[in-house]
Parts: C-alpha cells; sequence; structure tokens
C-alpha cells in the first residue's frame, strides 16, 4: 500500500511540475509615466505637428495663424536622445534642439536654444491626432514686446 502511495504522490508531482512548465504567460510590458508622455508628442520615434492642417495659433487670445500658418514641430524619440526641429517659428522657436518632460504629470516640454520658447514650460495635451501647446513668454525673455504674451498653438498632426 505505501508502494502505490508513493507512486500516486510521485505521479502527482510530475504532472504538477509539466503543467508548471508549459503555462507561463509573459509579463506585457508595461510603459512607464515617461514612456507614455514621450509617445503624446513623438509617437514610437517621430512625430511631425503642423499648423496648416487646420491648426491655429492665439497670442494673449488674439488670433495669429496667419502669422504661423506654415510653423511645424516635429518631435523624435530615440533612446534616451530627445530633439526637435521646426520651420517658420517667426523667431520665437529655435531651428532645433533637445527636449525634456517636466511637471508633475509629465505634461510639460521644455525645449534648449536661445530664442524667447527656449526654457519656459511649455503645457502640452494631445486627443488623438491634434496636440496643443500651451505657455508664456515674459517680457525679461522676449526681446521685444511684440514677442511677450501667452500663447496656444493648436496643432495636427502631419
Amino acid at each position: 500500500m505505501i508502494k502505490h502511495l508513493q507512486k500516486g504522490i510521485l505521479a502527482l508531482i510530475i504532472l504538477a511540475a509539466a503543467s508548471a512548465c508549459g503555462s507561463e504567460t509573459p509579463e506585457p510590458d508595461v510603459k512607464t509615466p515617461e514612456e507614455l508622455a514621450t509617445e503624446e508628442l513623438a509617437n514610437d520615434g517621430t512625430a511631425t505637428w503642423s499648423v496648416a492642417q487646420g491648426g491655429s495659433v492665439t497670442k494673449d487670445g488674439d488670433n495669429q495663424t496667419d502669422l504661423f500658418s506654415e510653423f511645424t514641430i516635429t518631435f523624435n524619440a530615440s533612446g534616451q536622445s530627445r530633439t526637435y526641429s521646426t520651420s517658420e517659428g517667426q523667431g520665437i522657436f529655435d531651428a532645433s534642439g533637445n527636449w525634456s518632460l517636466t511637471g508633475n504629470n509629465l505634461d510639460r516640454v521644455i525645449l534648449t536654444g536661445e530664442q524667447p520658447a527656449s526654457g519656459e514650460e511649455i503645457q502640452f495635451t494631445r486627443n488623438q491626432d491634434n496636440l496643443r501647446l500651451t505657455f508664456s513668454i515674459p517680457l525679461p525673455n522676449a526681446r521685444t514686446n511684440a514677442v511677450a504674451g501667452s500663447y496656444v498653438f493648436e496643432l495636427t498632426k502631419e
């Protein structure tokens, strides 16, 4: 009887070991908050946003879309590298530089460069293929009073 009990226990151990080997499900990749925020700006590596496809620009509530009608900004993210490039920035944005995320919810970006928007926290909100950039250029950073103000860029994905 003890022999039969030992064989039964041995069979259960083998069965349990065999079933455990094949049933492991790999854990899905869980993205960090920084990875998710990076994807908001750069998708899976690169995203270009523009005014031309139905976007708009306001400064202190006044429509400035005509002045920025050809504006584009491209965000690139590869590994630890974060770069951007712009066209038709009208003296507010540099042609290129680096960017980094900031803010408690990683909902702000800071651009490097020399132009007035550089170094300022730019709040961003993405809704599908639309990106809103909201920021202010204070007088001490503005070259003239004409540049200082609160901006809202409503951009569409190219």
